[in-house]
Formats: C-alpha cells, structure tokens, sequence
C-alpha cells in the first residue's frame, strides 16, 4: 500500500489543505473517497488513519485532508495551532476547500493512473455530513455521498449558538476543546457568512434534491448528534439509505489519540457498510 501523507494542495482562502492518499499502486483506476473531517476535528483524527487504510485495502484511493481553516497547520496538522484561523473558519470556506480538493484530483496530478474520475464519493462526518451533502447536491462530479454521525441542520447551530447581540457586540465567542482545554474561537463573521449563504447551506434543501445514491449511518448512542437528526435526512429523501448503529456514540466508538492497531468494532461496521454501499450501488 502507498501511503503519502501532508502533502500541501492550494486552496482559495491564503491557506494551504494538507491532504494524505491512501491507495494500492496497480496503475489501475479506483473509485475515489474524499473524505471530511468534522468541527473540533482534523484529518488524522482517532481511528481514521486505520479506517483509511482498511479502504484502501478494499481497493479505493482514499482520500483526507484538514480544512484550511480547522485550526491546524502545514507543520501542525494534528490539534490546533492556530486559533486565529478556527476562529476565521466559516461553512462556505469548508465548501470552497472540498472544492479545490475535488478540482485537485481531475487536475494534471501524479495519481492519474491510480484514480477513477467517473466514480468519486464523498463522506462527512458530523458537521461534515452536511458539507459533503450540499456539495454533492451541486457537483454532478460526484457520484454517491456518505453522512457518519452527521448534523441534519446548521441554522440551529448558527443562529441560536449563544447570545447573538452580545456575540455581535464582542465579535468573538469561545467554546472550550474538551480535549486541549483550549478556548476555541468562534468570531461573528460565521453568522454573518451563514446568513449571507442561508439558503445554499440549507441542508435540508440539499438532501431533497440530491440525485445520486446516498447513505445515512448514525450511533443510537450518539449524544453530540442526536440520531434523530439521520432519522429526520432519511425522511427528507425517500430513495437515501439508513443504517442505525447500535451502541456506537458519535465517534462509533473510537478517542484520539487511539493507540490500538484496529478499528473498533463499531467502526469497522461503519467502514464495511460504507464499501459494501459504494461497491454494490451505481450511479
């Protein structure tokens, strides 16, 4: 298996997308993962190193990449560095930075022969679950997306997220990492750039109009992302597939760090159920 990891790829916001590829060197075109990390997250996150290379092993290049603005850096890519830029980080960034990912693998790189353009997925966790949808929903590049553990709607976790005259008064509100104990900043222009963007970054809007092959996996132990928000994306597109985890949290399970040379088995579940998705529905 080739494993290249950090590479840098140019975004359309000042900062660099650091990117790792995971796939078997054959010369022949695999299907692609894009895969996103969710909020307080970052590419090498957990369990995900070892859920990328079980992908890859199942015959998939494999791609993951830290959002430019999620706090991380090309020296740093693991935790948090930069709170400035986290602070700065907004949807609509998150968006364009897929973009540019996605623009990156139909570009003159050095994996042609390895990659498959006519058969690109997305998958998202948490947050990322909704980004992956609406970028789906207005790519027809892409051809089937995957939501894990992901969030049904941003307006609530934009608009009613604290006291929104004294976060426009303060410009600035801080939300403490569990994890680092850091105080993560979040600064007003996120609102603004929600509002502004309201109705392309309506979830909902998204999933009802999505056309190609779309999978919905969520713990029924999750208590950062209640499961009724996939039982609620499920109901707004008929022909969506649901797959209900039973006693898996929001992580399916996994910590960071994760010490272990496997994946959990909540996780290899989720991992399963995704290639058997990606390899048994077309188009």
């Amino acid at each position: 298996m080739q494993i290249q990891k950090n590479r840098t790829l140019q975004g359309k916001h000042n900062k660099p997308i650091v990117a790792d590829f995971f796939y078997s060197e054959n010369s022949q075109p695999k299907p692609v993962i894009i895969f996103c990390h969710g909020y307080k997250g970052f590419k090498d996150w957990g369990a995900w190193n070892i859920m990328a290379k079980t992908f890859a092993d199942a015959g998939f290049f494999f791609v993951k990449f830290n959002f430019s603005h999620n706090g991380g850096t090309v020296n740093q890519p693991i935790d948090f560095p930069d709170l400035e830029a986290f602070g700065n980080n907004n949807y609509t960034k998150e968006l364009d930075d897929l973009e540019s990912v996605i623009e990156w693998i139909f570009s003159k790189n050095d994996f042609q022969s390895e990659i498959d353009l006519n058969n690109i997925s997305l998958i998202g966790h948490s947050r990322a679950g909704g980004i992956v949808t609406i970028k789906s929903e207005e790519d027809n590049r892409i051809s089937k997306v995957i939501s894990l553990a992901g969030v049904c709607d941003f307006g609530k976790r934009t608009a009613t997220s604290g006291d929104l005259e004294q976060w426009e008064k303060d410009g600035v509100k801080y939300v403490q990492n569990g994890r680092t104990k850091q105080q993560m900043p979040h600064f007003f222009q996120f609102y603004e750039d929600f509002i502004k963007n309201e109705e392309r970054l309506t979830i909902k809007r998204a999933v009802e109009n999505l056309q190609i092959p779309y999978l919905i996996i969520h713990g029924d132990n999750d208590t950062s992302v209640s499961v009724e928000e996939a039982k609620k994306l499920h109901s707004w597109n008929k022909q969506s597939a649901l797959e209900i985890i039973e006693n898996a949290n929001h992580v399916f399970n996994t910590s960071h760090p994760w010490e272990k040379a496997t994946l959990s088995a909540t996780l290899k579940k989720v991992t399963q159920t995704c290639i058997d998705f990606l390899n048994n529905v077309s188009k």
